[in-house]
């Protein structure tokens, strides 16, 4: 019986260390054998991004415009031609009234006049009108067509002015994020396609770029933390990059275009490859997430010709991020007990790093293999589960290893 006893216990330890080890393996999402697990975003604490330099993030939000026949035609909504008409034109379908999007979006208006009335604002040489006529779902017309629609935001000299397209988040409080779009830029030169963060010009200029100029070479794209230009007029090299897109690819092929805001630094990625990492001039303070198609006749965007035209075509927009007013909610339930489900939109609750109580299920956008739907990376309240059971598991196994002892004794 002694002999037995020593299987036993051996048999116990060499299932102690199989527990032992199965919390860390679940927790590796590298192991090619391991099934991804696709959950909802309510069911995540945290999204933990891959790349260069990973964040944890709160929140997470994904607009797929690839697929909404419904609200497309074959062909783009006529151009509101007088300006005064053009800013306060309705939306062009009813997907930008729904609330989904408003809550989250909103569709810009303003012009680039001077707020005295007069003239034009910087060194603009043609007035520019921004439209809510301008953006509006296309169906894809490509062969082959990768989706069957994408939102398109539209920029045209007309005769008097350039009409213009540009969406900004309603929200102004995100405070790091990682943002993604499947986008391409198409049309003629004089314009600027951009996608970027920003900060009220109270506060000093705060903003990070990505520009797409059509009057320059069709294989570069532009990374700025602003200002990009110093108060002697020279081009801050440290803060600007004149970038080569990847495996030559032109800013007129669809490419997931991704930015990394961090307090260390804006990192930049076409396709999954990094073609950027500009550490100055960070944008620190919460800010907005833009979006805009335009030109205003300045050395910037260059003249756009009479009647020339040119868009920024997306297909998705995929964010994570975290806010300040969600970071502020959260410390007021954690204050007064409280819980309550997520917001919509873009607020929701406060970062989580890995080891904070908050976090414990840690979810990833990266490792999902279906577009805008969140795979989990490890849940720690499981790892918690698996320890109770191994306790319970241990307690029979001493209950029959003395069980066994006594009978022997008995015996």
């Amino acid at each position: 019986m002694p002999r037995l006893t020593a299987i036993v216990a051996a048999a116990a330890l060499a299932g102690c260390a199989a527990a032992a080890a199965s919390p860390q393996s679940s927790h590796d999402s590298s192991s090619p054998d391991q099934p991804v697990t696709l959950i909802s975003d309510s069911q995540c604490d945290c999204f933990l991004t891959n790349g260069t330099s990973p964040g944890y993030y709160s929140q997470h939000m994904f607009f797929d415009f690839r697929s909404l026949p419904q609200y497309a035609s074959a062909d783009a909504p006529a151009f509101v031609l007088n300006e005064s008409q053009a800013a306060i034109a309705p939306v062009t379908s009813d997907y930008f009234a729904d609330d989904r999007w408003n809550g989250t979006w909103q569709i810009q208006g303003w012009d680039n006049k001077n707020t005295e009335g007069h003239g034009l604002a910087g060194n603009s040489t043609v007035l520019m009108v921004n439209s809510q006529s301008n953006i509006f779902i296309q169906q894809n017309a490509d062969r082959p067509a990768a989706s069957q629609t994408f939102m398109s935001m539209r920029t045209k000299r007309l005769p008097g002015f350039q009409t213009t397209a540009a969406f900004q988040s309603r929200a102004a409080d995100f405070h790091f994020l990682s943002v993604r779009i499947l986008a391409r830029t198409v049309g003629s030169p004089g314009a600027v396609t951009a996608m970027f963060t920003y900060r009220e010009a109270a506060a000093g200029v705060q903003e990070a770029d990505l520009e797409v100029l059509t009057r320059g070479p069709r294989e570069t794209v532009q990374y700025t933390n602003q200002p990009g230009f110093g108060p002697d007029g020279r081009r801050n090299t440290d803060a600007s990059h004149n970038t080569t897109l990847p495996d030559s690819l032109l800013w007129s092929d669809w490419a997931v275009h991704r930015l990394d805001w961090t307090s260390s630094g804006s990192l930049w990625f076409v396709n999954g490859k990094q073609t950027a990492n500009i550490s100055t001039q960070v944008p620190r303070d919460p800010s907005s997430l833009n979006f805009n198609s335009w030109s205003d006749g300045g050395p910037w965007s260059g003249n756009m010709s009479l009647y020339d035209e040119a868009r920024l075509e997306i297909q998705w927009i995929d964010v994570v991020y975290n806010s300040t007013a969600a970071a502020d909610a959260t410390h007021a339930q954690r204050r007064s007990g409280g819980g309550g489900d997520d917001h919509v939109g873009p607020h929701g609750r406060l970062v989580r790093r890995k080891g904070h109580p908050g976090c414990k299920v840690v979810c990833s956008i990266d490792e999902s293999p279906e577009l805008g739907r969140t795979a989990l990376l490890w849940n720690s309240t499981a790892a918690r589960t698996a320890g109770a059971d191994l306790r319970s598991s241990m307690a029979w196994l001493w209950s029959l290893m003395f069980g066994t002892v006594l009978w022997y004794c008995l015996v």
